[in-house]
């Protein structure tokens, strides 16, 4: 059974994400705060953004910048968004 928390990407009661996506601290705060749908729109915008800015994963300054990124895009802040790529949705 599926517990519910209030998203602050989308400001209402969703489905919660079962485990931690990530490690640590941020990822139980992730966990508490994002619903599950809201994380599998950032995996999937994460890997446009990684693809096509050609990100290298290794890279701290990378890797910084891409968790600015998400931040920003669960924030709803203005986000880093793919110049060539266009959402089936």
């Amino acid at each position: 059974m599926s517990h519910k928390v209030f998203c602050k990407k989308y400001q209402k009661e969703m489905p919660g994400l079962a485990l931690p996506p990530i490690p640590g601290p941020k990822g139980k705060e992730l966990q508490l705060s994002i619903s599950q749908e809201a994380w599998d729109k950032w995996k999937s915008h994460q890997t446009t953004l990684i693809n096509e800015k050609h990100l290298d994963m290794s890279n701290p300054d990378n890797r910084k910048w891409l968790s600015e990124q998400m931040d920003k895009f669960f924030n709803n802040e203005d986000y880093e968004k793919a110049s060539g790529f266009k959402a089936l949705d």
